[in-house]
């Protein structure tokens, strides 16, 4: 089961199909895109959000292997601005994109600290990995402000091409750590 988790500006709500028209706009721009695991089709095809969320999301949550949320202002619950997940096997444990007319305003950040506790706190593990491009200076951010490091360096394959690509880790123990000062 997902719940619904909130922060001070934002809601995140269990993703569903009905999410999927929203998405599908949102989604397909070369600003968010790029820097994804090359899986991601570009050019991203018409029904590729309904296709995803129905055929890969939603089973894996079933399963029990994936987590997944959209971003809501709580001003504006209605409007889908962005999406988070979780993911239990390998070394991507949590994947984001926030829409082009909100990045920049700290909304994924506030996302990432609300879905980390519950990967801790609520699903138990001890590890959190998250692989991303060098240059995708917006999530290294993310990745710093919560005190995660740097644990490998290798090439990956994103939808932009073959780029130098950083392992990040973060343990319970540094997060709670993190949490207490």
């Amino acid at each position: 089961m997902v719940p619904t988790l909130e922060t001070e500006r934002l809601i995140l709500r269990p993703l569903e199909l009905a999410d999927a028209a929203q998405l599908q706009v949102l989604f397909p721009h070369w600003d968010i895109v790029k820097h994804l695991n090359n899986i991601v089709p570009w050019p991203y095809p018409a029904d590729g959000s309904i296709r995803h969320i129905r055929d890969v999301t939603l089973p894996a949550i079933q399963r029990g292997e994936e987590w997944g949320w959209t971003l809501r202002l709580k001003s504006e619950p209605s409007q889908i601005i962005g999406r988070i997940s979780l993911y239990a096997k390998g070394e991507n444990n949590r994947g984001f994109w926030v829409g082009v007319p909100w990045q920049g305003k700290g909304y994924m950040t506030e996302a990432c600290d609300a879905v980390t506790d519950f990967w801790f706190d609520t699903l138990g593990f001890e590890v959190l990995r998250a692989p991303k491009a060098v240059n995708n200076t917006a999530s290294r951010k993310i990745s710093l402000h919560q005190g995660m490091r740097v644990i490998r360096e290798e090439m990956r394959d994103f939808v932009i091409g073959r780029l130098p690509a950083e392992v990040w880790e973060l343990t319970r123990e540094e997060w709670r750590a993190r949490k207490k000062k």
